[in-house]
């Protein structure tokens, strides 16, 4: 098949998502053309395994102190920019379009009547899952932003509905060694500033932080990071917990790890919200909705927890997306939940 896979490039979670399931959709003899939008060519690395792949601008929502600016959103929007972009994108021989919550992908594939499926963790929001922080706004975004005719839903649990467990790229877990003390920080809507004051006051800890940074620097227990994906997974890896926003891919990654989790969602962002309170009700990992010293010391003294088996999520979605029916959604979600816990729901 001919196949464009669209990625939403703000974040590092759709990105991953489609370094775990574009390669599986190539090794079974699809042509897969990947466009990546929301995110400056300059900002993007550690793709080498879906090159090539092309970038368009998009569209995308700006954030400050931990909060989206729906003000300067606005204010950034290149709205004619991105109505070519759909217009210019060429479908023709295409047989489907993949969008990871991707717009210029989804909105070419509506507009000229194209094959299309959602597959990622937004998609989850059409079907009966924990809900935070909605509103009229949200609820627009959510299902207009980049619409699909198919949506395959990804949660870290099916809560009674036919979703399927996180797309993750392979993990080894012959590699997965926590050190004890290491903590993995990854918060990049937050102020520096602001992330350092929250852990400046636990000498016993050592804190791994990525942030905009250009070098890598250490104050005793504390160690600064440019983000490169091959050092952030080592990090993850050898981390006994962590400490992120309320995204979908980290935490997805470290559950399957058993690293501890405490989240702090990003304020305003209906996803984060709704993330934070679906691992409250799981009880998988630990929520503050500020950057809070006594959360942190309460959750940094918590047992491990277990890791959750989730299986080869991208290994039989690349399947069915091959099948080229595009049905048994039901029967899919089914078979990798029974996988993962061992049980059907």
């Amino acid at each position: 098949m001919n196949i464009v896979y669209g990625i939403q490039g703000t974040g590092n979670g759709h990105l991953t998502r489609g370094l775990a399931l574009i390669p599986k959709l190539r090794s079974l003899g699809n042509n897969v053309r990947v466009i990546i939008s929301g995110r400056k060519k300059d900002k993007i690395f550690g793709l080498e395994q879906i090159e090539p792949y092309e970038i368009v601008e998009g569209l995308s929502f700006e954030t400050s102190n931990g909060r989206i600016n729906y003000l300067q959103s606005f204010k950034s929007l290149h709205l004619f920019k991105y109505l070519n972009d759909v217009r210019k994108l060429n479908l023709e021989d295409v047989d489907l379009v993949i969008t990871d919550f991707e717009p210029v992908s989804a909105w070419a594939a509506k507009i000229k009547k194209v094959q299309s499926i959602g597959i990622g963790h937004q998609y989850a929001f059409y079907y009966d899952i924990p809900i935070a922080g909605e509103n009229i706004i949200t609820k627009f975004i959510m299902k207009n932003f980049a619409p699909a005719k198919i949506n395959l839903g990804v949660h870290w649990h099916h809560f009674n509905q036919a979703i399927v467990p996180p797309i993750l790229p392979p993990l080894d877990n012959n590699d997965n060694q926590s050190i004890p003390g290491k903590i993995l920080v990854y918060l990049p809507f937050e102020e520096l500033d602001d992330i350092l004051q929250l852990v400046e006051p636990f000498n016993d800890y050592q804190f791994h932080i990525y942030c905009k940074i250009d070098k890598s620097r250490s104050y005793k227990n504390i160690h600064l990071n440019p983000f490169s994906r091959s050092s952030f997974n080592s990090d993850l890896l050898t981390s006994e917990k962590v400490i992120c926003n309320a995204g979908f891919e980290l935490p997805s990654e470290a559950l399957q790890l058993g690293k501890k989790i405490l989240m702090k969602p990003l304020i305003g962002q209906m996803e984060q919200l709704s993330n934070a309170a679906a691992i409250n009700q799981l009880k998988w990992g630990s929520v503050m909705d500020k950057l809070d010293q006594d959360i942190v010391k309460e959750w940094i003294s918590e047992p491990s927890i277990k890791s959750v088996n989730y299986p080869d999520t991208a290994k039989a979605v690349a399947k069915w997306i091959n099948s080229k029916t595009y049905k048994g959604i039901d029967k899919l979600s089914s078979r990798l939940w029974e996988e993962t816990f061992q049980k059907l729901f």
